[in-house]
């Protein structure tokens, strides 16, 4: 259960991310909203899973989920440029946590 929780934490990682980036220094009320309730769910799933996972681990894989999803939507929306490299580099972080799974 706790690596559920992680994974759905690092989803909401890259949540408020990309809200942080829209609500322009704070001065946009939605998107200050939405990443103030992203960051609480986030950071509580992440500190619930270390219970159970050891820190640099779950930090590790929170992290990398966050920052690949936030990566890939700004390369969807056009936020981002889109390379191969990029592409590349996203599947070797996400090998990178499906490693850290297997070897816990």
């Amino acid at each position: 259960m706790s690596w559920l929780v992680l994974v759905v934490s690092g989803v909401f990682e890259a949540v408020w991310a990309v809200a942080l980036g829209k609500s322009e220094g704070f001065s946009r009320p939605l998107p200050t909203a939405v990443f103030m309730g992203a960051l609480v769910v986030s950071m509580g799933g992440l500190a619930w899973a270390m219970r159970d996972l050891p820190v640099g681990t779950a930090y590790a894989v929170w992290v990398a989920i966050g920052a690949s999803i936030a990566v890939a939507f700004g390369m969807v929306t056009g936020a981002e440029s889109f390379s191969l490299v990029k592409v590349l580099l996203l599947v070797g972080i996400i090998g990178c946590v499906i490693g850290l799974k297997l070897a816990h």
